[in-house]
């Protein structure tokens, strides 16, 4: 058997915030359910696994959807498994960040392929905001977390954040195209400004 003695866990059911709240049983069963089992999993292997991060979304922070409050449920079930696992020296914190620019949960590759196609770019609002992160600083938050945790963390990385519409300009500045912006409106599950933590949870 391979020795692991680091587990990163990045599973979830991320098709789409209204994806969830029309399935709430997959969300469950995955964003849930799926943590649980890793956590039992590590847990029984205690005497090789040390180190456990969780990769949790800004969605987790004050959730308006499902999709939201399964992710808050499993950062909540990774940072008590601190509080079952006996004497074994296995730690367990999680890794919280917003949008990872050009990752597949991102907008931006569906902005470019808007772009490549001369159509219009479809926006919910231009006042959204939404905070942005290279998939370097991700890698280098989890990294961190890896070297750093204690038990219980919520690892957060400063992050800026920019409008939807400031975006979309960005991307038909740098491709030099006629595209244009338009406001397709808030989808449900939407928040207009998301956040990485709230005032309760920095207690």
């Amino acid at each position: 058997f391979m020795v692991i003695s680091s587990v990163d866990y990045a599973g979830g059911l991320i098709i789409s915030d209204w994806y969830s709240d029309k399935n709430p049983n997959e969300a469950i069963k995955t964003n849930v359910n799926g943590a649980q089992n890793i956590i039992d999993a590590c847990l029984e292997r205690g005497s090789t696994v040390k180190r456990v991060i969780a990769l949790s979304t800004d969605k987790a922070a004050a959730p308006i959807n499902l999709y939201g409050a399964t992710k808050l449920v499993s950062d909540k079930l990774f940072l008590s498994a601190n509080n079952i696992r006996g004497k074994k020296d296995i730690r367990f914190s999680v890794v919280r960040y917003g949008n990872v620019m050009g990752s597949r949960g991102s907008v931006i590759p569906l902005f470019i392929s808007q772009i490549k196609s001369n159509k219009d770019i479809t926006i919910t609002s231009p006042e959204m905001t939404r905070f942005l992160m290279s998939l370097d600083n991700a890698v280098d938050l989890v990294d961190y977390a890896f070297n750093n945790c204690n038990q219980g963390e919520i690892f957060i990385q400063k992050a800026p954040s920019s409008t939807i519409q400031t975006l979309a300009e960005a991307l038909i500045e740098i491709f030099d195209s006629n595209s244009k912006v338009k406001n397709i409106g808030i989808r449900h599950g939407e928040k207009m400004h998301e956040t990485l933590v709230t005032r309760e949870e920095m207690l």
